[in-house]
């Protein structure tokens, strides 16, 4: 956790005509200095994004850490409310993958650790303010400058304020998972939030890095947790609009695409978004592609643009509120709702004020509440 601000990248989808596809795009985004930029970077590309969306792309160890942190940070912070694992899940999954490719012993150590780039100022890895020494290389592995450590990201000058033992050892170690799941819990509870409050969430996340992107994409795998451990709401539906849920969960985990995915599948996009990122790299979709490819399956055409689709079946009008959606309906976004022309985001209403979602570049395939996006402007009911 290096708490080191970003500016905010919008959600979108913008119905662009380029070498005849219209595709979704974000607005530019500046570097951090963070190992999430890393991340991020390497999940855009398709390098190393795991499958799915659910528990089951978190290392049993690591979850059983996550859940053992919430049966703790009562003891340190008597005053938080509404600690659950799937907010743990959702810094760790952004900050390193849950730990993933590291061997994790049955008491909780990650070898080889893990390591952040070098806060040294030198433009490495995206940073430009050199942090000094704070550990002499304890944590870090380095006197020379600091560095983000563990599965949380925690650098050791935070670390030493917030770190707790876990285990009973009598040492708080950044890189044991049991200890690196407290302290992120006793960080993010702050001076007793109320984490059950979704306004106090936000808060939490963005203590933990300064950068509102950061918080939307953590909020998203929060969300997506949740919705794991409550069930998927498609059990509930049935029919051709079972079907075209199903098909667009199952791309959950890939890669956002500028200009990328079809009726076929995920495709490798085109270059470039209006923040100067390309899809032609990047295997996925974007927001359009993946409705156009999970209405394929009911055999349904299209349009290629969010803008287009919002004329295809019934229209919803904004004025009814996300609570008159169904499962399966499109969802827009405008920059001015009530002038469709300006439509430029799309995507499915799963349920539960819950839609799929391919959110803008940088980004995988996911579960958002409908409401963290701005500019509703209603929905379309094909099925």
């Amino acid at each position: 956790m290096t708490r080191v601000r970003r500016r905010l990248a919008r959600f979108g989808c913008v119905g662009v005509l380029l070498l005849g596809a219209a595709v979704c795009c974000a607005a530019p985004v500046t570097g951090a200095i963070s190992a999430y930029v890393a991340l991020k970077s390497a999940a855009g590309q398709g390098a190393s994004a795991p499958e799915g969306g659910s528990a089951a792309d978190i290392p049993p160890r690591m979850l059983t850490a996550y859940q053992k942190a919430v049966q703790l940070v009562g003891r340190h912070v008597p005053g938080c409310r509404g600690m659950r694992w799937p907010v743990l899940a959702g810094i760790a999954k952004i900050e390193s993958n849950h730990a993933t490719g590291h061997a994790i012993s049955p008491g909780g150590d990650i070898r080889p650790r893990i390591y952040g780039v070098l806060l040294d100022g030198s433009g490495a890895g995206g940073n430009t303010i050199a942090f000094p020494d704070t550990d002499r290389g304890r944590w870090d592995g380095t006197a020379g400058g600091e560095r983000a450590v563990g599965p949380f990201q925690f650098l050791p000058s935070t670390w030493n304020s917030t770190g707790r033992d876990a285990g009973g050892d009598r040492l708080a170690d950044p890189h044991n998972a049991d200890d690196a799941a407290l302290g992120a819990a006793v960080y993010l509870c702050g001076g007793g939030r109320d984490l059950a409050d979704r306004e106090q969430l936000q808060a939490a996340v963005y203590a933990y890095n300064h950068s509102q992107e950061y918080v939307a994409d953590v909020l998203g795998w929060v969300d997506q947790y949740t919705a794991a451990v409550q069930g998927p709401d498609p059990g509930r539906v049935t029919g051709t609009v079972r079907t075209v849920l199903e098909a667009a969960l199952a791309q959950r985990g890939v890669p956002y695409a500028w200009g990328g995915g079809n009726a076929d599948g995920p495709s490798y996009g085109i270059c470039c978004s209006p923040s100067g990122k390309t899809g032609a790299t990047i295997r996925g979709f974007d927001c359009s592609g993946l409705t156009t490819y999970a209405y394929a399956q009911v055999g349904i055409q299209l349009p290629r643009t969010a803008a287009a689709q919002a004329g295809a079946g019934r229209r919803i009008p904004a004025s009814l509120g996300p609570g008159a959606l169904r499962p399966g309906d499109l969802v827009f976004y405008a920059y001015a709702p009530g002038r469709d022309a300006t439509i430029h985001h799309v995507g499915i209403y799963l349920g539960n004020g819950q839609m799929i979602n391919a959110a803008r570049p940088g980004t995988l395939i996911r579960t958002d509440p409908v409401d963290a996006l701005p500019g509703y402007a209603g929905g379309a009911r094909l099925l």
